[in-house]
């Protein structure tokens, strides 16, 4: 009998697509610009930032070429699938610095097709079509940092 996987509880109550789309947006950072994932994030409904150590502000037209990625990814309708590893098994295929300190010893992969994999334990959709549209309503670069606001026009709105 396969016992079921411990993993360190959840403290976020995400939106699925959002929190999907999140996880196309940082791959699509880490294809296109090699500058790692988001340091920081905040996942909603309406509305959702993500932070990047990036060396400048973006143009219009990089915005809109990451815009365009994120969405033809989305239309692929990819399968979001997981995975369960030990932590000692995955250390150098994943930045474990963002994990707490009590993590547990059993780790989730979260693979968007075979675009991005990452190490997660919130909410998301089964496949990416269910994330609708992804838009990019601004940036922001300040001391290093590159603020990334987006909103996803769900497929039935």
């Amino acid at each position: 009998m396969e016992q079921e996987p411990v993993l360190n509880a959840h403290n976020k109550e995400e939106f699925p697509p959002a929190h999907t789309a999140e996880h196309i947006l940082n791959g699509t950072m880490v294809k296109m610009w090699n500058c790692g994932r988001a340091v920081s994030s905040h996942v909603e409904r309406k509305k959702s930032k993500l932070d990047y150590l990036f060396p400048r502000a973006l143009t219009e037209e990089e915005i809109a070429h990451i815009e365009q990625r994120v969405n033809e990814v989305i239309k692929q309708d990819l399968p979001v699938t997981m995975e369960f590893a030990r932590l000692d098994e995955v250390a150098t295929r994943f930045d474990l610095t963002r994990l707490p300190a009590n993590v547990s010893e059993t780790v989730r992969i979260v693979h968007i097709g075979n675009y991005d994999e990452c190490l997660c334990t919130g909410t998301h959709v089964e496949h990416t079509a269910q994330i609708g549209t992804f838009r990019i309503t601004s940036s922001h670069y300040e001391n290093g940092k590159l603020r990334i606001v987006f909103r996803l026009t769900l497929p039935n709105e």
